[in-house]
C-alpha cells in the first residue's frame, strides 16, 4: 500500500545521504554523482537488506521514487542538450572525429564480443541481438556532463587537451545516443519489459523516430527561434515562456517514449533544437530555473534509485569473473582506442590524457544502464556489475589524470594556448645565469645560443645579479665608482647580447643588485617560466634553481683549464642516454659541424640507428679522449669528472620528435666549434 507519510520519509532520507556522500566524494577529489550512487547502494539491499530496507524502499514506494527520479533525468538530458556546445568541434573536427571514432569504436566491439560470450546467461534468444548492441553502447559511452566538470576545475579547458576531449566527448555522446536509440527500438519493438497483449502490434511506431527527428530540426527548432524575440520584448523569461518550453519537453519526451524509443532521447533533443544565435540570456534563465530543482532534487534522486536497484549480495565467484572482464574491456577499450586514435596526431602524454579523460563514464553510462533495466535488455545481476563499473571508470579518472598529466603540465598548456589566442608564435625561454665579470662568459652565452636553435622561435634571458656592495655608501667619490661598475657591467652584458643575437635569438638582460643572489637567481628562474636553464656548477643557489623549474637545466661543468672545448665529437656517456641528455648532444653536433657518439646499452643502439637513417653522423663507440662529453644530472646517474655539460631532463617531458628536431637544427648552417669552459 502506498503511504504518502513513508515517501516523504524516504525524501528526507534520499537526500540527506546524497549531499552527505556527495560531499565526502568532492572532499576526497571526486565527483559528487560517486558520492550520491554509493548512497544509493547503501540504502538499498546490499547494506540494509530486509531488515530496514524493504521498509524504507520497499516495492510500494519504488514506483513513486522512480517516478519522480525519471522527471529529474529528463530535466537533466533537456540541460544536456542544450549546454551540447556544436561550436566544440569547429576549427578540431577531423582530429576530434578521429578520437571519438577510435574511443567508440574499440570498446564497442569488445562489448559486443563480451556480450556474446555471456548472453546465455542473462537473457534469452530473442532478445541477443539487443542485448549484444547494448553492452556494445554502454562500453563505448563517454560521460560529457562529468568530463566537463574535470576539464573545468582543472582549468584544462583553455588547452589542447581539454578542449579537444570535449570535443572528442561531444562526438561521441552523438554515437552513443545514437546506437541507444537504435537498441532501445529493437528492445521495445520486441516488447518490454512487463508488456501487456497487442505490444507487437505497436512495432510500428519505431519506424516513426527518423521523422520524428527530422519535424524537430526543420519545424520545431524554426518554431523556438521565436522565443528569443519574445523575452527581449518581456525583458525577462516570464512564467508564460517557461511553460511553453517544459509544455515541448514533456510533450517530445512523450513522443519519443511512445515511439518505444525512451524518453531521455525526446528531451535530450529537445534541448539540442533549443535556440542558440542571440538566446544567451535566454538559455541561461531557462537553465538557472530547471538547474535548480533538477540538481538539487530530482537528479540526485536518480542517482541514489540507480543505487537502490543494485544488490551486491546475489554477486557470487562467477559474477566476479563476469566483473572482471566488464572491466578489462571498459577500461582497456576506452584507454587503448582512444589512446591510438590520439597519438596519431598528437605526442604520447597529451594521448594518454585524453584517453584518461574519455574513460569518465558516470552520468551517462547510469542512464544508459537504466534504459537496459527498463527495456529488459538487463538483469539485475548484470546491471549491478555495470553500475559498479561506471563508479570505478569514475573515479579512477581524476587520480589517474593527475599522475598522468598534473598541474604544471596544465599551466604550461593553458599560457601556450594564452599566446596562440594573441596570434604570437610561442617563443621559448632560455635563462641564462651569467657569473662573476660579464666579460669572461661570452663562451657561455654562445653556448645558450646554439642550444636555443633547437627550440626557435627562442628568447635568450642573459641573468647577472650581484651583491650589494660591502660598507656604507658616501656621497662623492664611493657612489660615483659603484655608478661606473655598475655601468661597466651593463656594457658587458650588451656585449654578450650581441654575440648572442649573432646566433638569432632575441636577447633580454636583467641586471641588478641584490640582498641575496642565489634567493633571488631562483625566484627569478621560476617566474620566468623558461624552457631551458644553462648555467656554470657552483653558480649561487645551483640546487633552489633546477629544483625549483620543470624544464631542462644544463650546467656547465667544464673541469680543468680554461681554455677552448676539445676539438673532437660530441659524445653521450654509458648510461646517460636520456632523451634530453641526447638532444642537448645533438643540438650541438648539428651546430658545430661535429660528429656525435652515443655510448652504452639500453635504449642507445636504436638511438644510433634511427639518428643514423635521419642522416646524422653518430656513432655508437666509446667515448674518445677529445670528446666534448654531455652527461645526464639525474637522481642516481653517475657522471664521472669528464663531463663537460650535465644536462638535468624536463619533468613531464613529452618524447622528443626526432625527425622535426633534426629537421629544424639543419636549417641553420653549423658553425665553427664554441668555447664551453667557463672562467671562474
Amino acid at each position: 500500500m502506498f503511504h504518502v507519510d513513508l515517501l516523504l520519509l524516504d525524501l528526507v532520507i534520499v537526500l540527506i545521504s546524497a549531499r552527505l556522500l556527495g560531499a565526502v566524494a568532492r572532499r576526497l577529489g571526486q565527483p559528487p554523482v560517486v558520492g550520491e550512487i554509493v548512497a544509493g547502494i547503501l540504502l538499498g539491499p546490499t547494506l540494509l537488506g530486509p531488515l530496514l530496507g524493504d521498509r524504507l524502499f520497499g516495492d510500494g514506494m519504488m514506483p513513486p521514487l522512480r517516478a519522480l527520479a525519471d522527471v529529474g533525468l529528463v530535466l537533466f538530458m533537456f540541460v544536456v542538450g542544450m549546454e551540447l556546445d556544436q561550436k566544440l568541434v569547429r576549427g578540431r573536427g577531423r582530429t576530434a572525429v578521429t578520437v571519438a571514432l577510435g574511443s567508440t569504436l574499440v570498446p564497442f566491439v569488445l562489448g559486443c564480443a563480451l556480450a556474446l560470450g555471456i548472453a546465455g546467461d542473462h537473457v534469452d534468444g530473442a532478445r541477443t541481438l539487443p542485448f549484444v548492441l547494448f553492452m556494445g553502447a554502454a562500453m563505448a559511452a563517454t560521460a560529457f556532463p562529468v568530463l566537463a566538470r574535470i576539464i573545468t576545475d582543472r582549468g584544462m579547458q583553455r588547452s589542447t587537451v581539454g578542449g579537444l576531449s570535449l570535443a572528442s566527448a561531444a562526438v561521441i555522446d552523438v554515437l552513443a545516443w545514437t546506437a541507444l536509440a537504435v537498441v532501445a527500438g529493437l528492445a521495445g519493438a520486441g516488447g518490454s519489459a512487463g508488456g501487456g497483449v497487442g505490444e507487437g502490434a505497436d512495432q510500428w511506431r519505431v519506424a516513426l523516430a527518423l521523422p520524428y527527428g527530422l519535424l524537430m530540426f526543420l519545424v520545431v527548432r524554426p518554431l523556438l527561434a521565436h522565443l528569443v524575440p519574445a523575452r527581449q520584448r518581456a525583458g525577462r523569461l516570464t512564467p508564460g515562456l517557461l511553460s511553453l518550453v517544459l509544455i515541448g519537453l514533456l510533450a517530445s519526451s512523450w513522443a519519443t517514449e511512445w515511439m518505444h524509443v525512451h524518453f531521455i532521447f525526446g528531451a535530450f533533443v529537445f534541448g539540442a533544437v533549443m535556440p542558440r544565435e542571440g538566446a544567451e540570456r535566454l538559455n541561461h534563465e531557462i537553465l538557472e530555473r530547471l538547474e535548480q530543482l533538477a540538481v538539487l532534487l530530482l537528479l540526485p534522486m536518480f542517482f541514489v534509485v540507480a543505487g537502490l536497484d543494485v544488490n551486491l549480495r546475489t554477486l557470487d565467484l562467477s559474477s566476479l569473473g563476469t566483473l572482471a572482464a566488464i572491466l578489462v574491456v571498459a577500461i582497456g577499450g576506452k584507454l587503448l582506442g582512444s589512446y591510438a586514435a590520439a597519438r596519431t596526431r598528437l605526442p604520447g602524454r597529451q594521448a594518454l590524457a585524453i584517453a584518461t579523460l574519455l574513460n569518465t563514464r558516470g552520468l551517462t553510462e547510469l542512464v544508459i544502464l537504466s534504459v537496459g533495466l527498463q527495456k529488459g535488455v538487463l538483469d539485475e545481476e548484470l546491471y549491478s556489475l555495470m553500475v559498479v563499473m561506471a563508479l570505478l571508470t569514475t573515479a579512477m579518472t581524476e587520480p589517474l589524470l593527475r599522475k598522468v598529466y598534473p598541474g604544471r603540465r596544465v599551466a604550461r598548456d593553458i599560457e601556450q594556448a594564452g599566446r596562440e589566442a594573441l596570434g604570437t608564435r610561442a617563443a621559448t625561454r632560455v635563462l641564462v645565469v651569467v657569473p662573476g665579470s660579464p666579460a669572461e662568459q661570452v663562451p657561455l652565452a654562445e653556448l645558450a645560443a646554439l642550444l636555443a636553435r633547437s627550440a626557435a622561435p627562442a628568447e635568450v634571458i642573459l641573468a647577472h645579479l650581484r651583491p650589494y656592495p660591502g660598507g656604507r655608501l658616501e656621497l662623492g667619490g664611493g657612489l660615483s665608482s659603484e655608478l661606473a661598475e655598475l655601468t661597466e657591467t651593463l656594457h658587458e652584458l650588451e656585449v654578450l647580447a650581441d654575440a648572442v643575437r649573432a646566433h638569432g635569438p632575441e636577447v633580454r638582460v636583467v641586471s641588478r643588485f641584490s640582498a641575496s643572489v642565489g634567493a633571488e637567481l631562483a625566484e627569478l628562474a621560476a617566474e620566468a617560466a623558461p624552457g631551458l636553464v644553462v648555467l656554470p656548477r657552483g653558480t649561487p643557489g645551483h640546487a633552489a634553481i633546477r629544483d625549483g623549474v620543470a624544464c631542462p637545466v644544463v650546467t656547465v661543468a667544464s673541469p680543468g683549464p680554461p681554455g677552448p672545448p676539445p676539438a673532437g665529437p660530441v659524445a653521450v656517456p654509458h648510461g646517460q642516454a636520456g632523451e634530453d641528455t641526447v638532444r642537448v648532444a645533438l643540438t650541438l653536433a648539428l651546430a658545430c659541424g661535429r660528429p656525435l657518439v652515443v655510448e652504452g646499452g639500453g635504449r642507445a643502439p636504436a638511438l644510433v640507428r634511427r639518428l643514423t637513417r635521419l642522416g646524422v653522423e653518430v656513432t655508437g663507440g666509446p667515448v674518445p679522449g677529445d670528446a666534448l662529453t654531455v652527461a645526464g644530472d639525474g637522481a642516481g646517474q653517475v657522471t664521472g669528472p669528464a663531463a663537460h655539460l650535465l644536462v638535468r631532463a624536463e619533468r613531464d617531458a613529452d618524447p622528443v620528435d626526432w625527425p622535426a628536431l633534426v629537421s629544424a637544427l639543419r636549417r641553420t648552417p653549423a658553425e665553427s666549434p664554441v668555447e664551453v669552459s667557463v672562467r671562474s
